[in-house]
Order: structure tokens, then C-alpha cells, then sequence
């Protein structure tokens, strides 16, 4: 099963969302990852959407998205074509000597500390999945606490516009 990540130019107003998640729902189509943010324009707002399946399927997808009204354009993004990136905040047990070593594993992937706590620290790291993934993996024998991940958003390179 390939992954694809959709760049979906729709209408900002209220059951957007809503609809396309219902869309994906009813049939039986798996969103492995949504995020959904206004553009430069006001009335409008990009939806990034990751999914898992094969050309059918995606095929599917881009036919069953273009018939909702408000939906204004679908782009595939080639992996060539397209910056991806995500963002995490990670919370990780850091007091004493640990402390130190996450700062430092932090420092090694350019991420930034956000919020110190007595014995916890707030790590924020952007790039890609592969990137948030292994600085979780070195985080974690420190202990993490807590773990958010914002999804990917995605943007052409270049010249190239994704509308």
C-alpha cells in the first residue's frame, strides 16, 4: 500500500470539514493523517491529507472529493514536487544530569526547548517524520510524558503553486 499526501483547496466555512472527514468514513477509506489550516485568502483554507492505498483507491478518493461542493481544487503531491513537513511537542522527564543529555539530543535535530519544568522539559522539533521519529526514539529512554504531533502540511517547491 502506497502513501499519499492530498493538498485540498476548499470553501472556510462551518461542516467543511466535517463532510470530507464523512466522505473518507462512509467509504471505509483511513485517514493516517489531516490538518486543515486558513490560506492567505480568508475564504478559503488547504487541507493536507495523508492516505494509505493504490492508485484505485486514490483514484477514488480525488473522484469522490471533487464532487463536494465546496471542495476548489485537489492536488497529488509528488514527493519531488512537494516540501512536507510535520511538527511535535514532546514533554520528557528531565532533572539533574538528565536534563543535559536532552538538551543536548534536542540541540543534535534543531529543535528548540519551549518550557522548563523541575523535572520536565518541553521539546519542539519541525521537520520530517523520519526526523520526529528518530528524536523520539532518542528521547525516549529519558521518559516521555506526553506526545503531540501535528500531522504533515505540505507546499509545492519552487515556482509551483498548489491550487
Amino acid at each position: 500500500m502506497e502513501r499519499y499526501v492530498l493538498s485540498v483547496l476548499v470553501e472556510n466555512h462551518a461542516g467543511v470539514l466535517s463532510r470530507v472527514s464523512g466522505l473518507f468514513s462512509r467509504r471505509g477509506y483511513n485517514i493516517d493523517s489531516l490538518t486543515v489550516g486558513e490560506t492567505y485568502n480568508p475564504g478559503q483554507s488547504r487541507m493536507t491529507i495523508v492516505v494509505r492505498g493504490d492508485e484505485y483507491i486514490l483514484e477514488q478518493i480525488e473522484k469522490q472529493l471533487s464532487k463536494l461542493v465546496e471542495v476548489i481544487s485537489i492536488k497529488h503531491c509528488a514527493p519531488s514536487e512537494t516540501v512536507v513537513r510535520e511538527m511535535a511537542l514532546i514533554k520528557v522527564c528531565a532533572s539533574g544530569a538528565s536534563r543535559i543529555g536532552v538538551i543536548e539530543t534536542a540541540n543534535i535535530f534543531r529543535a528548540h526547548i519551549v518550557d522548563v519544568a523541575v523535572d520536565s522539559v518541553v521539546v519542539e522539533v519541525t521537520g520530517s517524520e523520519d526526523k520526529i521519529a528518530s528524536l523520539i526514539r532518542l528521547l525516549d529512554p529519558y521518559g516521555i510524558k506526553e506526545l503531540v504531533r501535528t500531522g504533515l502540511t505540505a507546499m509545492g517547491r519552487g515556482e509551483g503553486v498548489l491550487e
